[in-house]
């Protein structure tokens, strides 16, 4: 890059032809000058200045404003001093404004004690010091094909001087210019020159072109044409409490607009805050951005205590805008005698913000830029807490993970791509930054892989620009491990945040852990045919056989069946009744069958006759507890159970239906024929 630009160099030429000495036709009124009047004593009649008066005051106000700012390396000529007030008598031939813009030529091809010494200091790098410079032009144009002749001299000078600077070592060729024609005109007229944005007419040149009229207008073109060329941003400064001259125990307030480099406005500019920014008082078409007076203190107080030290992220000269104004003096006295003035950024609600600082240091007045934000002095907030203090779940470890992979170092010997160019350090950082960011979730509930370590094999290979055949075997396996957890039926880290109830199912977590892993692979399959290879195997496991969808269904039964355990108590009273009506079914079969078998005992000589002749279970002869409606215990649900399947397996003995606490009496017929009780312990009784 070279050094030194446009802004180096600026050089003034106002023409000085006998039209300049015209009316601008802005009237001045003396009473405006005179604080007491006397009465009786009849006005003066109003005066207006010349275009060359407010073409010559204007160009000051430029260089008034410039030298505040930038007090060094920026050169302004100085020679308009001795130039009296245009002879309206004189020949139009000898003071002709081409003499005017070759002078300026001239002066941009001599070179500055800054070149000389930057010059000086790089020796074998001395062209890197480049020569350029602005012209800025007043003058009262004829027409638009004055103005071409105006840059067409121009032009022709520069290329002429440029062959006389090759050869001399005291002059430097002109490398860029920039040519600012100001067509000024009195008040009231219409202009015959047409406005015209900046053009390039050859390498070396370029112009643009301003109709303006004189006056304050003039003023104001070159109050912008200042910003513009300098960089330079407007600041006002709004409730300046100002006491009064005729009321000394009043005041009011007052605004002063302030210029100062566009630097001290870069952090409203990061933050998007376009509400501040206003019209300013030289018109529409300048902006200013609007800061509120606060308790104004002493420089002592401010510096003294640490408590009291603001953080300052940048200071800038100031320049008031209209600085013979009252209010624009009374602020400039009252910061050079050592007081500061912090302001703040006016807003609808909240606590207020201090933005800036006006202070002086050495008897000159600067704008300190304010840290608004946390110091850097201060320990910086855990990130833990989360933005706003509600996200709380950064992937913080894997973030830090992240940092360390892809850390910038030193880069010496040189690489080659597979077509033979050679290979850009930063390029290539930049490109694996690239890769490992495609999908890189930054919230631990947005992700369900990255919390997996089953899948960390996967999720740290598919990243790579190649692949090895080693890798494609890590990446199967990790595939076919997940499908063996499905398999299985393995809990996955789903989060559960902001959801109501137990989250998704367990087939539903499986489904969104898949798409988010072919979201991984297939953000990298145009890395090489390998990650192709790994995207196949993939769909390949994810495309489930029908015998395994239907493995899937009965497992889905069988969550859900082990989810409804809330309604245990309604399936007791349904398997119940279903009880109850298997118990009567079994009953009425045992005792068809054994009616049938009574008939069969009675036919065989080697089998006692029954006591009985009837059927010993009658339909309408079941148990009091089978025709109970009150509630049954577990147990005696279960053994009726077991019982009636028994009895379709087998047919069960007499004497245990007719038992008593599951102890039948046996042989009943000793009893009948010798009138004896049932033997007990191996004796018998008689009655």
């Amino acid at each position: 890059m070279k050094i030194f630009s446009e802004s180096h160099k600026t050089v003034f030429v106002v023409d000085h032809c006998p039209y300049m000495a015209e009316s601008c036709r802005q009237h001045v009124e003396f009473d405006m000058l005179v604080k007491n009047r006397t009465q009786g004593i009849i006005p003066l009649a109003p005066i207006s200045k010349s275009l060359w008066t407010c073409s010559v005051e204007s160009s000051m106000e430029y260089c008034r404003i410039m030298y505040d700012i930038f007090p060094f390396k920026k050169l302004l000529m100085a020679a308009l001093a001795a130039v009296g007030p245009p002879n309206p008598r004189a020949d139009p031939e000898c003071c002709s404004i081409l003499h005017g813009l070759v002078a300026a030529v001239e002066t941009l091809c001599k070179i500055t004690e800054y070149q000389h010494e930057a010059r000086t200091l790089l020796m074998e790098n001395a062209e890197r010091v480049g020569n350029r410079g602005r012209i800025i032009c007043i003058t009262n144009a004829k027409s638009d094909s004055h103005v071409r002749m105006l840059e067409d001299c121009v032009q022709e000078t520069i290329h002429e001087h440029n062959k006389v600077a090759a050869n001399s070592d005291h002059l430097m060729q002109i490398q860029r210019c920039e040519l600012v024609l100001i067509h000024t005109y009195p008040v009231g007229e219409d202009s015959l020159v047409s406005d015209r944005p900046k053009k390039e007419l050859s390498p070396v040149l370029t112009s643009e072109v301003h109709s303006v009229r004189a006056g304050r207008h003039l003023a104001t073109k070159l109050n912008i044409l200042v910003q513009q060329h300098f960089d330079l941003a407007s600041t006002t400064i709004t409730n300046i409490p100002m006491k009064e001259e005729q009321h000394a125990n009043t005041s009011a307030n007052y605004d002063v607009e302030l210029l100062h480099h566009k630097d001290a406005h870069v952090d409203f500019l990061k933050s998007g805050d376009t509400h501040l920014g206003g019209s300013s008082r030289e018109g529409p078409f300048k902006e200013t951005i609007t800061l509120k007076w606060c308790t104004p203190r002493t420089n002592n107080i401010v510096f003294s205590s640490i408590s009291e030290l603001h953080y300052c992220t940048g200071a800038y000269r100031i320049s008031p805008v209209d600085v013979n104004s009252r209010p624009s003096s009374c602020l400039t006295n009252f910061l050079l005698n050592g007081r500061s003035v912090l302001l703040e950024q006016p807003r609808k609600s909240g606590s207020k913000v201090i933005s800036h600082m006006l202070s002086s240091h050495g008897g000159e007045i600067f704008l300190h830029v304010l840290s608004s934000s946390r110091s850097i002095l201060e320990d910086p907030p855990s990130i833990s807490e989360g933005c706003g203090g509600r996200v709380t779940d950064y992937r913080i470890t894997d973030f830090g993970e992240f940092m360390r992979e892809n850390r910038l170092t030193p880069f010496l010997d040189p690489r080659y791509k597979i077509d033979g160019s050679l290979e850009i350090p930063l390029e290539r950082a930049k490109d694996q930054l690239e890769k490992h960011t495609r999908y890189w979730p930054m919230i631990i509930s947005q992700t369900t892989i990255f919390n997996m370590q089953a899948v960390v094999p996967l999720a740290s290979v598919i990243v790579k620009e190649s692949l090895t055949e080693e890798d494609v075997l890590n990446c199967q396996k990790t595939i076919y491990n997940l499908v063996d957890m499905e398999r299985k039926n393995d809990p996955l880290p789903i989060s559960t945040v902001g959801t109501r109830g137990k989250g998704p199912k367990r087939d539903e977590q499986y489904r969104i852990m898949w798409n988010e892993l072919e979201t991984l692979v297939r953000a990298h399959i145009n890395n090489s045919e390998k990650h192709q290879r790994v995207l196949e195997c993939l769909m390949a496991c994810r495309s489930k056989p029908p015998e395994e969808e239907e493995r899937k269904k009965r497992g889905r039964k069988r969550e859900d069946k082990e989810d409804k355990s809330e309604k245990a108590v309604k399936d007791y009273e349904q398997e119940k009744s279903w009880q109850d009506s298997e118990r009567l079914k079994g009953i009425l079969e045992r005792g068809k069958e054994e009616l049938a078998e009574t008939e069969i005992i009675k036919d065989s000589p080697d089998s006692p006759e029954p006591p009985n002749k009837k059927p010993l279970v009658e339909v309408d002869e079941t148990p009091p507890v089978e025709k109970s409606k009150g509630p049954v215990s577990l147990l005696s649900l279960w053994s009726n159970r077991i019982n009636t399947a028994n009895s379709r397996k087998h047919q069960e003995f007499a004497g245990r239906l007719n038992s008593v606490n599951n102890r039948a009496e046996l042989y009943q017929h000793l009893k009948e024929e010798n009138g004896m009780e049932t033997t007990e312990n191996g004796k018998a009784s008689r009655q």
